[in-house]
């Protein structure tokens, strides 16, 4: 039997109403990708029939700690935690957000921040000019609606999932592998 994952998964449709595809980034955990269909159709009921996959991977690593799923009765003492934040930028005369998803290991949502900020992403998406004073890289949502887009991964699991299991995570002396990311359009039928 192969053995419980953590995926991060980028969903996409085009809601009726809407002009252009929408985006979310949807966490699970399960032994392979197509087990999570189920959780990803009840994360997003308004997709219907529209709901795919543009993104996906695999969460085993993230700079020096490896993750692992384990049962929610092992005992985890875990002193940093496994944050996922999505970044937002611009670039001049571009009509368009761009947005940087990333995942860090830190023992706070300030060195988080801290960490993102050092990033390609936030230094080359940021500009001023005096028809774009607001024009700077943020980190979206940070103050939004109770929970921001800076929040552990465990919290935005879904809660069936919470209930049973948790995420261990591992210093390792030496940073693994990236993790692969697979780039496409996935249809839920196909995974």
């Amino acid at each position: 039997m192969e053995p419980l994952k953590l995926y991060m998964l980028l969903l996409g449709c085009t809601i009726p109403g809407r002009h252009t595809e929408q985006h979310d980034v949807f966490f699970g955990i399960a032994r392979k990708l197509s087990d999570l269909i189920p959780d990803m159709k009840a994360f997003w009921p308004e997709a219907g029939d529209k709901l795919h996959v543009d993104a996906w991977r695999e969460v085993n690593n993230v700079g020096n700690y490896q993750i692992t799923v384990v049962s929610r009765e092992e005992t985890v003492d875990n002193a940093e935690q496994l944050y996922f934040l999505n970044l937002g930028g611009y670039k001049p005369g571009e009509m368009e957000e761009y947005h940087y998803k990333m995942l860090r290991v830190s023992k706070d949502i300030g060195a988080a921040i801290r960490e993102a900020k050092e990033t390609a992403f936030y230094q080359h998406n940021t500009f001023t000019s005096p028809g774009s004073p607001a024009a700077t890289s943020h980190v979206d949502d940070k103050y939004g609606v109770d929970v921001d887009d800076i929040v552990p991964v465990k919290d935005i699991l879904p809660a069936s999932v919470r209930t049973q299991y948790q995420l261990k995570i591992t210093q390792i002396s030496t940073p693994a592998p990236e993790d692969e990311l697979h780039l496409g359009y996935f249809q839920l039928h196909k995974l």
